[in-house]
């Protein structure tokens, strides 16, 4: 079982925290999800790849947290001053930003873009682990996604969409 779970705690992580968007909740998510694995390996039954059920315990795990946490009051965050631009700055502030985004979307679209855009799982299995048919997937993807787009200023017109202007 530690071998197991080792192998696939990254895993794990990586959904919760995609899902639950802040890394204290994610990884009480974890711990829970990879005790819930340990408790209900004997439920597994081969019907469906061990991932594809590791993916659903995963997912089940960051939803209760995310239940938990809307019940807790909400800390209160300072933004600290941006500092000299660099490109890796970029990434990891447009990772935030997008990871910020997603938690600002309904459980259900969150969790399939996370499963889909995150995980590259494929829609069936996305299908299996949410316990739903494949065009709801595809259709909590694409509004999810929308849902995103808005959010982060890239509306669907691409004619309202802003552009980058060069300095040259």
């Amino acid at each position: 079982m530690e071998i197991l779970l080792h192998r696939h705690a990254d895993r794990i992580h990586r959904i919760c925290r995609r899902i639950l968007g802040n890394p204290d909740d994610a990884l009480d998510a974890t711990q829970e999800a990879m005790i819930a694995v340990a408790r209900g390996i004997d439920r597994f039954d081969g019907r469906a790849a061990f991932t594809t059920w590791l993916h659903r315990v995963a997912t089940n795990a960051a939803l209760d947290e995310a239940r938990r946490r809307s019940r807790r009051p909400l800390p209160s965050d300072t933004m600290a001053e941006p500092i000299a631009h660099d490109a890796r700055l970029d990434a990891v502030d447009t990772r935030l930003t997008v990871d910020a985004a997603l938690t600002r979307l309904p459980d259900e679209f969150r969790v399939a873009v996370v499963l889909r855009d995150e995980c590259d799982l494929e829609y069936a299995e996305i299908a299996r682990i949410l316990d739903i048919p494949a065009g709801t997937v595809r259709s909590r993807i694409a509004r999810g996604r929308a849902a995103l787009a808005e959010l982060l200023g890239n509306p669907d017109d691409p004619s309202q969409r802003p552009t980058k202007q060069n300095d040259d």
